[in-house]
């Protein structure tokens, strides 16, 4: 594997490829590099950093964030156009052009909010071609500001260098992003492809790898199937969100949300219950065919989930508390996790607090701490009939006080049945009825998603 410096050099060495730096936040981290690199004349035609804002706002436009996707765009916009109209009537028929920007939040003086940055590639996939983006949010998470520009630099370095060498390899774009660091300095938890190229691909497939890599922990796209930075879109909205393995959707699903959402919205000003996300999480282990991850088959869910209006989040996050850290981290306003009587008897287990010194009232501790609330689907006895609800639900004999604690203080809120008929089957069952061309599963699944579910077990 080639260092940073290597990486520099191989790419000022290249007589192809021409471009332009600029760099907002945290110095000129990435463009450095190349300058340190044998040949950097041969390779960069410009570096700028515009830190005063005035500045920048009198190169790039104004922006309701500086530190966003809107404002890597405009310095993308901005840097290529200038580029092409200087550089392209000289060189254009033998040069790629490409220009790299970054927007950072980088750790400033008694500083201890969250450091995070955009980072974006305009390149030519040959000479005279119209340009392609790529666009990458990464999260700082060193201590210092000279750990988090030297982490960025190395970053950035491995961008450029993935974007001309292993573009048509999304495993080896992914991985060779944090190449040269230690693991746990940087988080990049959004990568999409965009223009040029790029007008079929599925973006969703590259958060995929991003989290099957280990970059991040959770990524999220909306109803249109767009990749989005979670952190933005959730930022101070009221959350409310429903587990499962979606494996198919069902219309059980959807009515668990529906009826939750009327709780969850019920003690809400009218203005911030209008203001609520909906999601529907799966976490990896739910996309596992064996040791390996079924890309079709998370598309398929996608799909269905997407048809039905509802915004995607898939996690790493088996235990529910760390589930509750991320949301708290992108919103103070009231969280809502969507579960049913099993998995609320999953989280008295003990394998879920077993690498907490606390057991489980440090995991329940953990899960309640940011206006965080269950809301309990009832669960129905096919054998007796019996209908099992919060308030009737019996947790293991040494947490029942716990539990009528949670019960008492509104932690824990039970939610009203719908139409108990979608009860009368679980999801492997209509599995099942799916595969032995049984047409009665239609009845339990949305018909949004029935051609997903014929995808998954057709």
């Amino acid at each position: 594997m080639p260092t940073t410096l290597e990486k520099a050099q191989e790419l000022n060495l290249d007589p192809g490829i021409y471009g332009t730096f600029a760099e907002i936040g945290a110095g000129q981290d990435t463009a450095n590099w190349f300058f340190r690199a044998s040949g950097s004349a041969g390779m960069v035609a410009k570096s700028i950093s515009a830190y005063d804002m005035t500045m920048s706002d009198a190169i790039y436009g104004k922006s309701d964030r500086y530190v966003s996707r809107q404002r890597l765009r405009q310095m993308l916009d901005h840097e290529y156009s200038i580029l092409i109209e200087r550089l392209g009537p000289v060189r254009g028929e033998s040069t790629t052009f490409f220009s790299f920007c970054n927007t950072v939040r980088a750790r400033g003086y008694l500083d201890t909010g969250e450091c995070h940055g955009w980072l974006g590639m305009r390149f030519q996939l040959r000479p005279g071609e119209p340009p392609s983006d790529i666009y990458v949010h990464v999260r700082l998470l060193d201590a210092t500001n000279a750990e988090q520009a030297e982490a960025l630099g190395i970053v950035g370095v491995n961008m450029i260098h993935a974007t001309f060498r292993h573009r048509g390899h999304l495993g080896r774009f992914v991985t060779s992003l944090v190449e040269g660091l230690k693991p746990y300095r940087v988080e990049i938890d959004m990568l999409k492809f965009h223009g040029h190229g790029y007008g079929f691909f599925d973006n969703r497939l590259c958060s995929l790898a991003l989290v099957e890599a280990g970059l991040t922990e959770a990524v999220m796209f909306r109803p249109d199937g767009e990749v989005v930075q979670a952190a933005e879109v959730l930022y101070k909205r009221p959350i409310l969100l429903l587990r499962g393995s979606f494996d198919p959707v069902t219309r059980l699903h959807m009515q668990m949300m529906e009826q939750a959402h009327g709780v969850f919205c019920s003690g809400q000003p009218e203005n911030e219950a209008a203001r609520t996300i909906e999601l529907c999480e799966m976490t990896m282990a739910n996309l596992l065919r064996g040791k390996t991850v079924d890309h079709v088959d998370f598309i398929d869910r996608c799909d269905a989930l997407q048809a039905l209006g509802k915004t995607v989040l898939v996690s790493r996050y088996a235990e529910f508390h760390r589930l509750s850290a991320y949301l708290s981290r992108a919103t103070q306003q009231p969280i809502g996790i969507v579960l049913s009587i099993g998995l609320l008897n999953e989280l008295f287990k003990a394998k879920w607090s077993e690498n907490l010194a606390g057991g489980l009232l440090e995991s329940f501790g953990r899960l309640f701490k940011n206006q965080v609330t269950l809301y309990v689907y009832p669960w129905k006895n096919r054998k007796t009939g019996e209908l099992v609800d919060a308030n009737s639900f019996i947790p293991p004999e040494d947490s029942r006080s716990l539990y009528k604690y949670f019960l008492e203080t509104g932690r824990v809120r039970p939610v009203p049945v719908g139409d108990e008929h979608l009860m009368q089957f679980t999801g492997r069952d209509i599995q099942e009825m799916i595969t032995e061309g049984d047409e009665s599963w239609k009845a339990y699944v949305p018909s949004e998603a029935h051609r997903s579910a014929m995808h998954l077990h057709g």
